[in-house]
C-alpha cells in the first residue's frame, strides 16, 4: 500500500506541475480542496475512491493512471483506509484503444457516487455476482450477476449494494479521442 500512496503522490504532483498548475488550479479543475490535494501531493493522506476520480476527471486522464503504474507487473489494487469500494485494474489503460478496465469488490451497504466524467466517455458495467444497483439518468436499476448495462459515464452515476454481501462487478470505460 506505501508504494501505491507514494506512486498516487508522485503521479499526481508531476500531472500538476506538467499543466504549470498551482494547487488552487488544480483545486478549481478537480472540485477537491487544495488542502486535500496537498495532502495527497505530500503522501500525507489517501483520497476516497470518489475522490480520485474528481482528479482524473478534473486533470482529463484515466482513472488507471493513478493506480496502476505503466510498468507495473502486479497491478495493484486501491483500497486506502479499507473503503467500501475496491477498485483493481484488469487492464491498465491503454492508449491505443483508450479504455480503462477495473474489477470492483462494492462492500453491503455501500453507496458509491460518481461525477460525471470526461465528456464523451462510455462506461459498460456487468455484474459478477451479486444485485447492483445502478442509478443512470436519474433512474435506479438493479444488475443482477451477468446482466451489463452500457450509459453515458459523462452524466452523474452511482452504485449501491442494498444487501449483506460484497457485490463484484467489471467495469470497462471508454475515453473519446481527445
Amino acid at each position: 500500500m506505501d508504494n501505491l500512496t507514494h506512486y498516487l503522490a508522485s503521479t499526481l504532483k508531476t500531472l500538476r506541475k506538467q499543466r504549470d498548475w498551482s494547487l488552487s488550479r488544480l483545486s478549481e479543475a478537480t472540485g477537491v480542496s487544495k488542502a486535500m490535494l496537498g495532502q495527497i501531493e505530500r503522501n500525507e493522506s489517501s483520497p476516497t475512491v470518489a475522490t480520485l476520480w474528481k482528479i482524473a476527471t478534473g486533470l482529463n486522464v484515466p482513472f488507471s493512471t493513478f493506480i496502476a503504474p505503466p510498468e507495473s507487473e502486479q497491478l495493484p489494487t486501491f483500497d486506502p483506509q479499507q473503503q467500501a469500494m475496491v477498485v483493481t485494474p484488469l487492464f491498465p489503460w491503454d492508449p491505443e484503444l483508450r479504455f480503462d478496465h477495473f474489477s470492483i469488490l462494492l462492500a453491503p451497504g455501500a453507496l458509491s457516487e460518481s461525477t460525471p466524467h470526461e465528456t464523451g466517455v462510455i462506461e459498460h458495467v456487468i455484474a459478477i455476482h451479486g444485485e447492483l444497483e445502478m442509478r443512470i439518468e436519474g433512474q435506479w436499476r438493479v444488475l443482477h450477476a451477468g446482466e451489463g448495462v452500457r450509459f453515458a459515464g459523462d452524466q452523474p452515476h452511482a452504485y449501491l449494494n442494498s444487501s449483506g454481501q460484497t457485490v463484484h462487478f467489471h467495469s470497462l470505460i471508454h475515453y473519446p479521442r481527445s
